[in-house]
């Protein structure tokens, strides 16, 4: 990936969205269903789009909206739905479409107070809070949010009663009966007017704010990052927790400052991210720019992205850590300072995380669950008590209370920053030291990500690969000892390929949006073995897409 010379440098006029037009093209736009980049699709998290490509707008939200009404007569789930948003400027008007349709059906909708914005991991614990000890009257979610993504994108998720990511049997069925919707004109769509909506005897006022923050001191030692005075720095990055932050210092009297609480959808206080655009990822260090300058002055300091289910950590010792180091370190804290935890509870991996974590786990005594990318696949683990951590190489990770019993089963960046200051309490030493500690018994690896073409045939025969279709027997001078298309924790299809030697793997799948596949690369040597693994990888994927094509 070529980065762009405006990369971490603060954004320019010319690289702001345009908010006006963007919603009046929200409203003014209409996709065209037979164009598949103006369809309904969901991906790991919810359909997202921009209303200047017609990816997202009125017409995609009304559609959705109605599909989820009429998925839930369908499975009889008839409880309150909680509606989150985040801040992008997009979701205010898909908030008002979806509450249009949603009252229009008679569902009780549970709105914040004082319509505040609502990260996506309170959705989450709203709804297993409400559903806990329930068997019939069961909640569920929405959360209107394209995550990280830049300013002119939308995003809408839904989460079903578990609390987490729908399942893709759910999300199929949703992203067909609307499409269905699109094609025949937004036909069956029930909708009453905004204000008629809002007032609507199904319409409830939630206080979010208190319900999570007054609970976290089941899932963190809130106590010991007092009692050790830790002084924290936070960075919402303009998001939807932005509130959260004095809310959670004042209950729990905590030495935290908040760096930056503006509020602007065209997010300008951001510094450009590695491609030159605006994005609010907090494990780009890029991005985060403006927080690692400031690392001097706090003991540990920490970011979330727009819908607050990312974090990014900020140390004196390391800057921005990156997200498999933190990861690694939380880990290794977390099964060793949770004595209430299931000594049979494992940890949650997805097949492109550092294997740092495999040798953590294995040096606990932990099991290793790893699974395909999509935090989908930790919600029935984190649900049931089976895993006590569930994370991602992004920046997404979740994990049990104190007590062992579900916290919540999607991303929760909140929850993973503030344990960054546990640690630091509790080990008197800051994640980033603890990280290179770690690297002493373990290794040291190096990480990255890059891409390389395919054509749209290609990236469906490198998802339906199998391992006899790889003809090599090394990868960079060592023999290949596994090769893997099923995930090993729980054999789901990883949708590409896994490659492993002693000292190094890498895994490739395809992009969902363009014409490319990525490549995630790891060693335990060095970085010219990393390059090496990474040049590799493209000619083993080529030869084994060759024999794809052979055997067709």
């Amino acid at each position: 990936m070529k980065t762009s010379p405006l990369a971490g440098k603060p954004a320019q006029a010319a690289t702001l969205v345009n908010v006006p037009r963007l919603v009046t093209a929200y409203y003014g736009n209409q996709p065209d269903p037979s164009v598949p980049g103006q369809r309904v699709a969901f991906g790991t998290s919810g359909h997202r789009g921009s209303a200047f490509e017609n990816s997202f707008n009125e017409w995609h939200v009304l559609a959705i909206s109605q599909a989820i009404c009429e998925y839930r007569r369908q499975r009889h789930i008839d409880g309150p739905l909680f509606l989150g948003i985040d801040t992008h400027a997009l979701s205010e008007p898909a908030y008002a479409s979806a509450l249009e349709v949603l009252a229009a059906n008679g569902v009780d909708v549970m709105l914040a107070e004082h319509d505040e914005y609502t990260p996506t991991p309170v959705i989450s614990h709203a709804i297993l809070t409400y559903n806990r000890g329930r068997d019939t009257g069961l909640a569920d979610g929405i959360v209107i949010t394209p995550s990280h993504n830049p300013p002119d994108s939308g995003g809408f998720k839904y989460n079903p009663p578990n609390g987490g990511p729908a399942d893709k049997d759910v999300t199929d069925w949703i992203e067909a009966r609307a499409n269905a919707i699109l094609e025949n004109g937004l036909k069956g769509v029930k909708r009453i007017p905004l204000e008629q909506a809002r007032r609507a005897a199904t319409t409830h006022r939630h206080d979010f704010i208190n319900a999570y923050v007054s609970d976290l001191d089941s899932v963190l030692d809130m106590d010991a990052i007092r009692g050790a005075g830790i002084n924290m720095g936070v960075d919402p990055l303009g998001g939807a927790g932005v509130h959260y932050w004095g809310a959670i210092a004042e209950r729990y009297g905590l030495n935290l400052t908040i760096v930056n609480e503006v509020v602007d959808p065209a997010f300008r206080f951001m510094t450009l991210d590695w491609d030159g655009r605006v994005r609010m990822d907090p494990s780009s260090p890029y991005a985060m720019q403006g927080l690692i300058g400031l690392k001097d002055r706090f003991d540990i300091a920490f970011a979330c992205d727009t819908d607050h289910d990312r974090h990014g950590i900020v140390t004196r010792t390391a800057g921005l850590l990156q997200p498999n180091h933190y990861l690694s370190v939380a880990i290794h804290y977390l099964f060793q300072h949770r004595p209430n935890w299931s000594k049979q509870a494992a940890v949650g991996k997805t097949v492109v995380s550092s294997q740092m974590i495999d040798r953590v786990a294995a040096k606990l005594g932990c099991r290793l669950y790893e699974v395909p990318v999509g935090f989908k696949w930790f919600v029935e683990g984190l649900y049931e008590g089976s895993l006590g951590f569930g994370g991602e190489e992004s920046a997404g990770a979740s994990f049990v209370r104190r007590d062992g019993s579900v916290w919540t089963t999607d991303k929760d960046g909140m929850v993973p920053a503030l344990l960054s200051a546990e640690i630091a309490a509790r080990m008197g030493r800051d994640p980033g030291d603890l990280y290179r500690e770690l690297t002493r018994e373990a290794g040291n690896p190096v990480y990255d990500r890059v891409e390389a073409p395919a054509t749209a045939e290609q990236k469906q025969q490198l998802a339906r690969l199998s391992p006899q279709q790889v003809r090599s027997a090394e990868l960079a001078g060592e023999p290949i000892q596994t090769i893997l298309t099923r995930a090993p924790g729980n054999d789901a299809p990883i949708g590409g390929l896994k490659v492993i030697a002693a000292s190094g793997w890498f895994a490739a799948r395809p992009s969902g949006t363009e014409n490319l596949y990525k490549i995630y690369a790891e060693s335990f040597a060095d970085e010219n073995h990393l390059h090496r693994i990474q040049a590799e990888a493209q000619a083993i994927v080529s030869d084994a897409l060759t024999a794809s094509s052979q055997q067709a």
